[in-house]
């Protein structure tokens, strides 16, 4: 939101109280309490009849420093409140001198004036990385009494800022308003699906404000230097989060918000879905499922979307028995052809569904102002809002999607979740603007709770459209409502890499997109991007996205890069398993990997995968593709061929390759399964050596699919010599220098030649090779 009129005055009726002048500061246990009057104080009468501002440092975390300011503190809060993850017993430490008072955590810094005009500069480990001053934090009122606090942090000259959710505008948001709303918005536009008020800037921190309710970003689109943020009411609350890295900002961040829970191995899989407004039934089900085994597809997940529920009957939890008499048999059917079952819910209640009548008389469903049931015709006819503040109602609800899995469903697609109503009242009494965004948080652990409840930790995922900060604890997440175009297949991406610079690991989209049909080249070229994804997802609205409808060619396209995925496996999961550990996205924007490289900083076409894979997608019919390579001797995977880093790559490529480039100084690991993401990624493993160079070291580790380490393996080149440890391995390996044609001598395994390098085959129960070039 904007309240100025240029940068020198405030617009026309808005009123705006800054901390002027800086009259005491008070350290209590580890924290600090400054207080700072909103006019400049030249005698004691000027004491009165004015405002004084207070602004409280504290520290949640080692690296975070909470940042609180307030006006008139009487009002109570309402709730709810983001669940934070924080420590009372965090270390800090506090110095004072005669102008200014510094708290530290960990490596970061605040530095604050004690007298005089306010200020305060951030910084870790001595490199500063953000201030704010006395026209920064402002408490405003307008001529309509509406009241806002708002903030304004520096925005240095070449820094970008990235974040903000998944959102469908470039990836580098300077410029631009950002309103954290949640909206229905689809994929072209600026609202989006999964807001959170969370930045991160390529100077190495991030910024969490910690309202659930509307924040209002203006990133250098107000005042061009500043990051300024702004809430309704008398306070305004966040959070400046540091680190060595991109990277550690996020972990640190998510530290404090919640960590990604690991999807269980099979949901990398690729799923199939019965499309949404489309007609089905068992037998078309099964031709479904039973051609793409017959075209050797391997499918490992099948999606039953909204109408295995009867039309105007969402949600009742029940199948139409018109079309699936035999539900039970069916799912069982379907499970012994080795499937994982998904099925399509929301948290709404149509009034035709049975449910409604029972979550009305038992106060289950959120309520208008005057205590009637609040209803609306949009999407489903008269339909309710379940309350998940209320213990009964989740619970009820929680009952149903138990009674579910006990028939076989593994996992729960929880659409919608953003329209939410605000002229409603809650059966806890939390505030319904705060509800808007929070409710997916609630709605969505709900769900997550009763996956985990029945079937074990990292046995739980959902397909889920909305959320907001704390949301990434319950994945999977995937990009809501994209057309079937290029445009769309590019802003879907954009709202990945945003989604994932924001603390989630996880991230999918609707493989040729949800609206309309694609042409077969489009189809061709997203199933390359949807399969080098976290989770890889075919499904549209009105048409089916079985490949043999688009062309023969999509078959073997759609084979082709299912199979891959299959056999990188042992490496995704690995990622999958950092991710958990770290906080970072799996599918990840290039400057989260290359933050010196000015390059990377507005790249959005392109992102890597994990730690060491390099993927751009191709946006056209014709098969070009312009790429930009970091610096290195990266290999490209599916020819060998070395591209050489540090510029621009321009290529034409066929539906069955795509720059898809592997990292010097990498050891990947390569399974041996092309039919299914979850097998034992130890057995027959092969670990490929890329371009090690002199002096460098390369890493890889091998889970199994309950995220225990297998086999780890390290290599170490020193000139003409390299030396391998290897630590596991139980069960038969190889290892396969890429690129290598002349080696003198090898100790602990036999080796021969191939058309991609050296194959080496280690002795058994060996934990040294050496390789002499």
């Amino acid at each position: 939101m904007k309240f100025s009129n240029g940068y020198w005055m405030a617009k026309e009726g808005y009123n705006v109280l800054n901390p002027v002048d800086v009259r005491d500061v008070h350290q209590e246990d580890s924290n600090l309490t400054i207080y700072a009057a909103a006019r400049k104080i030249q005698r004691k009468g000027d004491t009165l009849n004015g405002a004084i501002l207070t602004c409280e440092l504290s520290s949640p975390l080692p690296d975070i420093i909470r940042v609180r300011w307030t006006h008139h503190a009487g009002k109570r809060s309402q709730g709810p409140a983001f669940e934070l993850f924080d420590n009372p017993q965090t270390p800090v430490s506090i110095e004072e001198s005669n102008d200014h008072v510094t708290m530290k955590s960990g490596g970061l810094s605040v530095k604050a004036n004690k007298h005089s005009t306010w200020g305060a500069e951030f910084s870790f480990e001595g490199r500063r990385l953000t201030g704010t001053n006395s026209k920064g934090a402002g408490h405003i009122t307008t001529a309509n009494k509406e009241i806002y606090f708002r903030e304004q942090l520096e925005l240095g000259i070449g820094e970008h800022i990235y974040g903000l959710g998944e959102r469908f505008t470039n990836v580098v948001k300077n410029g631009q308003t950002v309103d954290i709303w949640n909206e229905d918005g689809g994929t072209s536009s600026e609202q989006a699906y999964k807001n959170v008020p969370f930045y991160l800037s390529s100077k190495g921190y991030g910024v969490f404000v910690n309202h659930p309710e509307h924040v209002s970003f203006e990133v250098g689109s107000e005042v061009v230097s500043k990051v300024q943020f702004s809430v309704p009411g008398e306070s305004v609350e966040y959070f400046i989060i540091g680190g060595k890295t991109l990277k550690d900002v996020l972990n640190n961040y998510t530290k404090l918000t919640g960590k990604p829970a690991l999807p269980p191995a099979w949901s990398f899989g690729l799923w199939l879905t019965t499309s949404f407004t489309t007609d089905y039934d068992e037998a078309t089900v099964n031709s479904f499922i039973d051609g793409m085994f017959e075209r050797d597809l391997p499918l490992h997940v099948f999606h039953f979307d909204c109408f295995w529920m009867k039309e105007y009957q969402w949600t009742n939890f029940e199948w139409d028995a018109d079309m699936f008499p035999d539900p039970v048999g069916m799912l069982a059917r379907l499970k012994d052809k080795g499937l994982k079952i998904c099925v399509w819910i929301n948290s709404y209640i149509g009034q035709k569904s049975p449910l409604f009548q029972e979550g009305m008389d038992k106060g289950y469903l959120v309520k208008t102002l005057d205590d009637h049931v609040w209803q609306w015709d949009l999407w489903q006819a008269g339909m309710g809002l379940v309350d998940f503040t209320n213990p009964e109602a989740t619970e009820w609800y929680k009952g149903h999607l138990r009674r579910l899995i006990d028939m076989g469903v593994d996992c729960f697609k929880t659409d919608f979740g953003e329209r939410i109503p605000t002229d409603v009242k809650y059966h806890d009494g939390s505030d319904p603007l705060k509800m808007h965004n929070y409710y997916t948080f609630l709605y969505n652990k709900a769900v997550f709770e009763v996956l985990e409840e029945k079937l074990g930790k990292n046995e739980a995922m959902l397909f889920a459209r909305s959320a907001t900060a704390g949301g990434q604890q319950f994945p999977v997440h995937w990009g809501g409502d994209c057309s079937a175009n290029y445009d769309s297949m590019a802003e879907s991406l954009r709202g990945g890499l945003s989604l994932g610079l924001s603390g989630f690991g996880f991230w999918s989209h609707d493989i040729s997109g949800f609206e309309k049909t694609a042409p077969p080249d489009i189809y061709k070229r997203w199933v390359a991007f949807g399969l080098l994804s976290s989770h890889s997802r075919l499904h549209g609205n009105e048409s089916y996205r079985v490949p043999w409808l688009f062309d023969e060619e999509a078959v073997e396209v759609l084979r082709h890069f299912t199979k891959l995925k299959s056999t990188l496996m042992p490496y995704l999961f690995a990622s999958a398993i950092q991710s958990t550990e770290m906080g970072i996205p799996m599918m990840r924007a290039m400057v989260l990997d290359f933050p010196s490289d000015p390059s990377t900083h507005h790249l959005d076409t392109q992102y890597m995968l994990g730690d060491n894979l390099l993927v751009a997608p191709i946006f056209n019919d014709q098969g070009t593709v312009m790429y930009y390579v970091p610096e290195g001797r990266w290999t490209d995977f599916f020819s060998g061929r070395v591209v050489e880093g540090g510029k621009w790559q321009e290529e034409t490529h066929g539906y069955m390759t795509l720059p898809l480039l592997v990292k010097p100084n990498t050891v990947l690991a390569v399974g041996a399964n092309e039919q299914k993401p979850d097998y034992d990624y130890a057995d027959g493993v092969s670990l490929h050596l890329f371009e090690l160079e002199d002096g460098a070291a390369a890493e890889t580790s091998i889970y199994d699919t309950q995220a225990n380490l297998q086999l780890t393996v390290n290599a170490v080149r020193m000139n003409e010599l390299i030396d391998i440890s290897v630590q596991g391995g139980t069960k038969p390996f190889t290892l396969v220098l890429r690129g290598f044609n002349q080696i003198s001598s090898v100790e602990g395994a036999s080796w021969t030649k191939s058309a991609i390098g050296i194959v080496l085959i280690p002795e058994t129960g060996i934990s040294k090779i050496a390789v002499r070039l």
